[in-house]
């Protein structure tokens, strides 16, 4: 039986009435390097595996009121503290139109929400580009970027109560 147009549902509106909504424009890859500088002495096989150091940091630009650049950063460094297997590092952006959301919920859309929907294809480059360099496919785990976004925002309070100090 199909529903008459009064019986369609809807999500709840938002405060000034248009129905929220987060799409994704454009994904790129802005930068990529991958480094490995003792090659092909580093691609021969270890007695132990490497050390791998990984970082990440996520940014996010206005390029109207309702568009938003995303960047994702990624590096990763194997090795030991002498000896440098590889470096990679990745910047992979993300054009996202949001609209519709109270203004209090567009941080945590922009560095939780968009950069959750960017990992997937960010960790797959970076797993390439290893793979590629001769090394067995770097994984990166899942990340927690709710947790990310918190312990930024407690370390940007801990500042602002330095400087008030």
């Amino acid at each position: 039986m199909a529903k008459s147009d009064s019986e369609t549902t809807t999500a709840p509106k938002a405060g000034n009435g248009a129905q929220p909504s987060l799409s994704v424009l454009a994904q790129y890859v802005k930068d990529l390097s991958f480094e490995s500088p003792n090659a092909p002495k580093s691609l021969r096989g270890r007695e132990q595996a490497p050390g791998i150091n990984i970082n990440v940091n996520v940014s996010a630009n206005p390029l109207s009121d309702t568009e938003f650049d995303v960047n994702l950063t990624l590096s990763a460094r194997a090795g030991t503290e002498k000896d440098v297997l590889f470096n990679v590092e990745l910047i992979y952006g993300g054009v996202f139109r949001v609209e519709g959301f109270p203004q209090e919920h567009m941080l945590p859309i922009l560095f939780i929400e968009c950069p959750r929907l960017l990992f997937p294809f960010a960790r797959q480059i970076v797993a390439e580009a290893t793979r590629n360099g001769g090394f067995p496919p770097l994984m990166l785990d899942p990340i927690d970027f709710a947790q990310m976004f918190q312990q930024k925002i407690a370390e940007e309070q801990a500042k602002a109560q330095v400087q008030v100090s």
